[in-house]
């Protein structure tokens, strides 16, 4: 029996990278793209090779969806060459960038920036893959905490996560026949480089997010890679069309 292989866009940094590690590690080969970072990609593909898995990096905009053609031509040939087998069984929608900008202040080019890569790139890219992801595959999409709680700055970012939470559920209604499942995680605020790293190196910022957390500290990359390694496991099975905050309890 092949091991789970899992696709994760945006993994050579952040979240993206820190669950590659936890699913390589519960025994996932694993599928990466990155968009510039092609040299940190190509260390968490030998991080992973290491722990006795197999990997491939793939570069990838999901800002471009004109690219996704022959970005799935790639996925294609890499599961012959690499990993044996024509499908994948899981596709994590996790690529993204953060932009603050006050609502009066965003530009047409920011609006539309934030759309291709969230919303439009998440919704065309899964459409290309699905005919290479298995039946009885999941999808898991990365929203955000702030498509629920609302903070100064980030109208446009979260209108396109709550669009992407909305997508979700009409993904696992119409991919049900298949027995592909579809979720969404959303994290809180988390100590990465995401948005020029506020949360990490901003401790002002950092104790007032902490201040209005249940668990009374900001997350960790590794409290969002354990969840969506959970959310992808065969023990989610019955788990559809929901929508999983992980924020250690913000704004409660």
């Amino acid at each position: 029996m092949n091991p789970t292989l899992t696709l994760i866009t945006g993994a050579s940094r952040g979240l993206g990278k820190n669950a590659a590690l936890h699913l390589a590690e519960q025994g996932h080969d694993l599928i990466l793209t990155y968009n510039s970072g092609k040299a940190e990609a190509e260390a968490l593909v030998a991080q992973i090779r290491a722990l006795g898995r197999k990997a491939v990096a793939l570069q990838l905009d999901v800002g471009r969806a004109a690219s996704f053609e022959d970005f799935a031509n790639h996925v294609r040939a890499a599961l012959a060459a690499t990993f044996q087998r024509d499908s994948f069984d899981a596709l994590v929608n996790n690529a993204g960038i953060g932009i603050h900008v006050p609502f009066a202040e965003t530009s047409e080019e920011q609006f539309d920036q934030l759309l291709n890569i969230h919303l439009k790139g998440t919704f065309f890219l899964t459409q290309k893959l699905l005919p290479l992801v298995a039946d009885g595959g999941r999808i898991l999409n990365v929203s955000s905490g702030l498509a629920r709680f609302s903070l100064p700055g980030y109208a446009a970012y979260a209108a396109m996560k709550g669009g992407i939470e909305v997508l979700t559920r009409y993904m696992a209604k119409e991919l049900g026949a298949r027995g592909i499942r579809a979720n969404v995680i959303a994290p809180g605020a988390i100590e990465t480089d995401f948005g020029g790293g506020a949360v990490r190196d901003n401790a002002e910022l950092n104790a007032a997010i902490a201040a209005q957390t249940a668990l009374g500290r900001v997350g960790l990359p590794d409290d969002i890679g354990k969840a969506i390694a959970m959310l992808l496991s065969a023990e989610a099975g019955w788990v559809n069309a929901q929508r999983v905050e992980v924020s250690g309890g913000m704004f409660v």
